[in-house]
């Protein structure tokens, strides 16, 4: 737009040097005219003064890499107006997924929210930039009890955004009526149960996120790696394997809302907007979601800068406006999502903060555990268990 009005009304003369004041005087020009014409001043002057700021605005982009439905709509929308910037997210569902973009060369992104294991990972890689802490003033906010972590001590890299447990969620109805148990992970695993539910089960297509409800269910750590333990966690599979509908990382949601399964392993924000979507659909039966009695995964994912990344200036703008509270607790309210923000809990939906599997009571914080990172023999030994258990 600027180019075409200053085309249009800026005449040039020959011989004579295009001087600074020149150059102002033929930039605005157009202004002048609009500015002379009677009834359309103060609007058009304003419009046109917007509209040259379009073009610098639009090369102010942060590039965030981040899971489906992780943050809302209005937070974005305030986070561009406050920093005059467009956010640009591309997207994921697993984090095995997002490690293996990155090592076939994926670059770009400003900023990541990982799982505490996929966070080492890129720690021991040297894929991420040290965190200025100078730039996060609300890191304040957080809950010591999710700093200072083995998967990141001190707090170099990573900043908490939010975390979740993998847990299981559930036809009310359906269970109720089968008179099958909620609160372990043998419905998901023992045939005597599963064969009541026979092709309405599903489990999380991630190798880690399975194997680890396997382990705890056999009385093992999530980060047990005795191959011998590990092989009975395959054959516990292998034997369940076939009364499960699917492994699903990604449609389980709304395969739980509409009724077509009856049991999803899965994560608790995704289980809350199951819950949530059947009420807004008025189906004739409800959701539930339940942190098993063996214990589960407690994925704490966070804000890590890559080093690929242009805009580290725009990525701490941002972990340091999703520190604020009010923004940090319009993630739970949205999705059901588990907050280490102190300052976000006045912020929260009663109805959420009391629920149990958003907010674990400490008997139930005690029995989970956060995945740790793999080294490279141990990653190709359970690949190629994960390639057994899918192909069989």
């Amino acid at each position: 737009m600027k180019r075409l009005l200053s085309a249009k009304y800026a005449k040039k003369r020959e011989g004579k040097p295009k001087t600074p004041f020149r150059l102002l005087r033929n930039f605005f020009a157009p202004l002048r005219a609009l500015y002379a014409r009677p009834g359309i001043r103060g609007q058009t002057v304003l419009l046109f003064l917007v509209s040259l700021t379009l073009p610098v605005q639009a090369r102010d982009e942060l590039h965030l890499y981040n899971w489906n439905n992780y943050i809302s709509d209005a937070t974005v929308m305030r986070f561009e107006a406050s920093c005059r910037c467009k956010l640009v997210q591309d997207y994921y569902s697993d984090n095995e997924e997002m490690l293996a973009k990155l090592a076939a060369g994926a670059t770009g992104y400003d900023l990541i929210v990982p799982t505490g294991n996929a966070v080492e990972s890129l720690i021991k890689s040297q894929q991420l930039r040290p965190l200025d802490k100078r730039q996060l003033r609300n890191l304040k906010n957080i809950d010591p009890a999710y700093l200072d972590t083995a998967f990141d001590p001190g707090n170099r890299y990573s900043v908490p955004y939010a975390y979740t447990i993998t847990l299981i969620g559930y036809n009310v109805d359906k269970l109720r009526e089968l008179g099958l148990p909620t609160d372990t992970w043998a419905v998901v695993f023992e045939p005597k149960y599963l064969k009541k539910l026979k092709g309405r089960v599903t489990v999380l297509d991630s190798q880690r996120e399975l194997m680890a409800a396997a382990l705890k269910y056999l009385g093992y750590s999530v980060n047990d790696t005795d191959e011998a333990h590990w092989r009975r966690a395959r054959d516990l599979i292998l034997r369940a394997k076939p009364y499960w509908a699917a492994f699903n990382a990604s449609s389980y949601i709304k395969e739980l809302t509409v009724g077509n399964i009856w049991l999803a392993h899965g994560y608790s924000n995704d289980m809350f907007q199951a819950q949530q979507d059947a009420k807004q659909a008025g189906r004739p039966f409800s959701i539930g979601y339940a942190t098993p009695k063996e214990g589960a995964v407690l994925a704490l994912d966070s804000m890590v800068l890559h080093k690929s990344g242009p805009r580290p200036d725009l990525a701490h703008r941002f972990i340091d406006f999703m520190l604020e509270g009010r923004n940090a607790a319009e993630l739970t309210n949205l999705i059901g999502s588990g907050n280490p923000n102190r300052d976000a809990l006045q912020h929260i939906e009663p109805a959420i903060a009391a629920n149990q599997a958003v907010f674990p009571p400490p008997d139930v914080m005690r029995r989970l555990e956060m995945l740790r990172d793999l080294d490279r023999t141990q990653r190709r030994v359970l690949s190629r268990m994960w390639t057994e258990i899918k192909v069989r």
